[in-house]
């Protein structure tokens, strides 16, 4: 199993800091200042957590909620189906929603999420992801917001794992090599 001398650096903290004020900034802007948040469990966690303290800063109030689906277990490639694994505690319905996930890869999830966001009352579902990886998606879906777009690498840190490792790093690197 890889361990952190098998990771290459892709993007540093205080890059990343950066770019989660310039998103908030961004979603400030454009968005209404009462927002639920919704993020994507459990990748998303650290980001989500950055993103909500900065669109905080950038005058959103923003209520959170949490919903975990999974596709990937602890393969290194999505299995294609997507279910709920826990759900939202409060009601979407009327709400206009921010969906947080952490990387947009074959968009399965995402688009799940969305769908069924809409599907239970939400007038309007933005999308923002921590990292695009459009090479490989398979869903019809294109993010509102994102924090970096990255090639077809497998990454970790910065709540991204392999499974259930990782996720502390504060950066996101490359695996030099993932044993699938």
């Amino acid at each position: 199993m890889a361990g952190v001398n098998d990771i290459d650096i892709l993007f540093g903290a205080a890059e990343i800091a950066a770019r989660v004020d310039a998103i908030a900034r961004a979603i400030a802007a454009a968005e209404p200042r009462d927002l639920l948040v919704v993020v994507i469990l459990k990748g998303s966690f650290v980001f989500a957590a950055d993103l909500v303290r900065a669109l905080d800063r950038a005058g959103v109030d923003a209520r959170v909620d949490f919903i975990t689906l999974a596709s990937y277990g602890t393969a290194t490639e999505s299995s294609g189906r997507v279910t709920v694994v826990h759900d939202l505690a409060e009601p979407v319905a009327g709400q206009p929603v921010l969906l947080i996930d952490d990387i947009l890869e074959s968009g399965r999830t995402l688009a799940f999420a969305r769908d069924l966001l809409y599907g239970r009352g939400a007038p309007r579902v933005r999308t923002c992801v921590l990292l695009d990886k459009s090479a490989r998606r398979l869903a019809p879906i294109e993010p509102d917001y994102v924090g970096f777009r990255i090639g077809n690498d497998f990454v970790v840190g910065y709540g991204l794992d392999l499974a259930h490792r990782f996720r502390g790093l504060p950066y996101i690197g490359v695996i030099r090599a993932v044993e699938k």
